[in-house]
């Protein structure tokens, strides 16, 4: 069965989220090479979870692709946790309002997909329909 189109749209913002880490990582890299960093430690530390983040990404993209339950969750996290540092850059003076849209924007809409996706996904599943349930027809 083919992904439904909020699905697709989802993992697309996924799979743009993955390379904008990815493309982070590699910032980071440069940075730590340059001995733009406080600690080394710390820079391999921030490395290495980014690198995990946007691995988690591009594996919650092509699960979602596949309608897998598990990468949809899974992204609705990572999303609700963009929307978060969204907002909590507004507290920062004086603000980044291309940091606070390009991170809190995309990880809403990327919510809003995932959600649209589940619940269309989850209305065409035969596992979730509940007309075969003998509670049903009692």
């Amino acid at each position: 069965m083919r992904p439904s189109g909020p699905a697709v749209a989802a993992a697309i913002v996924l799979a743009v989220e993955a390379i904008a880490l990815a493309v982070v990582c590699i910032i980071e890299l440069l940075a730590l090479g340059a001995g733009g960093t406080a600690s080394d430690i710390s820079g391999i530390a921030l490395i290495v979870l980014t690198m995990i983040a946007a691995v988690a990404l591009g594996a919650f993209s092509w699960g979602t692709l596949g309608r897998a339950s598990w990468a949809r969750s899974g992204g609705v996290v990572l999303q609700v946790l963009g929307v978060a540092l969204g907002l909590a850059s507004l507290s920062i003076e004086p603000k980044v309002w291309l940091f606070t849209l390009g991170v809190g924007g995309t990880a809403l809409i990327g919510l809003v997909l995932l959600i649209s996706a589940t619940r269309r996904d989850g209305a065409s599943d035969p596992r979730l329909n509940r007309d075969d349930e003998p509670r049903d027809r009692a």
